[in-house]
């Protein structure tokens, strides 16, 4: 066993999509919640917002005394629609009007990856995107969706691996990057920190 297999890998997330993605793929990490107030940061573009909050999220975790020895992963993920960057909607009202204003159209669902290896004390970042072509629910779809509580809970309101799928009729990119971390990639930011991810299976 090389001393890379025995690295500890965390996730700076609370999301149970991003922690199934990656034990789906054959990884055990951690959690350990960042806590970062995400409304503090701006930045020029959805997808420099993305990875400006996953590069925050990362360090803050990786700062913590129990993350020590580790790779802390980082991800954040917003939907890019009219230039604007839309995060979890605040209530019902607000994913009403999200998904009255995104049917029938594209948006592009942008996520910010960082890799922060605590050992070597530096990272590795960068965004995926993904291009989510969206249907055209009816008024009584939508609201049944938005009562069942689900799109409060994700970013733009959607999930492909939810209620929401019926609704969205493709994507053009990788679809691990919709539902919130992409492992290809995942892999080349590691590869980057010089970890093959092949080390890091359970």
């Amino acid at each position: 066993m090389t001393a890379d297999r025995r690295r500890r890998l965390v996730l700076a997330s609370q999301s149970p999509a991003r922690l199934g993605l990656l034990r789906q793929a054959g990884l055990s990490p951690e959690v350990i919640v960042s806590g970062v107030d995400e409304d503090r940061f701006t930045a020029p573009t959805p997808a420099e917002l993305a990875l400006t909050l996953a590069e925050a999220k990362a360090a803050h975790v990786a700062a913590k005394p129990e993350a020590s020895g580790a790779l802390v992963i980082g991800c954040d993920s917003v939907l890019e629609l009219d230039k604007q960057a839309l995060g979890k909607p605040a209530d019902a009202e607000e994913a009403t009007a999200r998904w009255k204003a995104m049917r029938g159209r594209a948006g592009i669902l942008q996520t910010g990856h960082c890799v922060y290896d605590t050992v070597a004390k530096r990272y590795a970042s960068a965004t995926a995107s993904t291009l989510v072509r969206f249907g055209d629910p009816t008024d009584e779809e939508i609201a049944a969706y938005v009562a069942s509580g689900e799109p409060l809970h994700v970013a733009g309101a959607f999930t492909l691996d939810g209620r929401s799928a019926p609704f969205i009729d493709g994507i053009d990119g990788d679809p691990g990057n919709v539902i919130g971390l992409s492992l290809p990639l995942l892999r080349r930011l590691l590869g980057e920190l010089d970890v093959a991810i092949t080390d890091l299976w359970g």
